[in-house]
């Protein structure tokens, strides 16, 4: 069975590498600054004492007052699984670094959050819709979005 890494051990680890990426952290999660989510996502996946070489999914929540992206990691040579947030203020122009160049499989996924809740994800290699035709107005899946 697959363990969940403690976020205390994971936010230590990040912290002695990247001393200014982590926000907080509570027993499962771990917060990380969203403009070093493209540096954390590298040493996760890079780091042997890691190894979060599989990314199993990112999604986004709209809590009105910001947009917490998550993304679910696993390593299957160390047989655990960690939950990596980054939270982004302006509703406006959200924006986090993209992590396609770190996991292809978030090629797709970005797509997707950026088609639906409008953020949009920084440096990705085609960053257009992928459910909704390029002229629809607004991101359907936003709190706001009826108003």
């Amino acid at each position: 069975m697959t363990t969940q890494i403690g976020a205390a051990r994971l936010a230590a680890h990040v912290h002695s590498a990247l001393s200014e990426a982590i926000v907080e952290h509570d027993e499962r999660d771990v917060w990380v600054h969203p403009e070093s989510m493209d540096e954390v996502a590298r040493l996760l996946k890079d780091d042997p004492k890691l190894d979060f070489a599989f990314l199993v999914s990112i999604t986004a929540v709209d809590y009105v007052e910001y947009f917490e992206i998550v993304y679910h990691l696993l390593s299957m040579r160390r047989n655990q699984r960690a939950v990596v947030k980054t939270r982004c203020y302006d509703r406006e122009e959200p924006t986090v670094p993209s992590v396609v160049d770190v996991w292809q499989g978030a090629d797709l996924q970005e797509r997707e959050i950026w088609d639906l809740m409008g953020v949009r994800f920084d440096g990705h290699p085609s960053m257009k819709r992928i459910l909704l035709w390029e002229d629809f107005p607004g991101h359907p899946l936003r709190k706001d979005f009826l108003r």
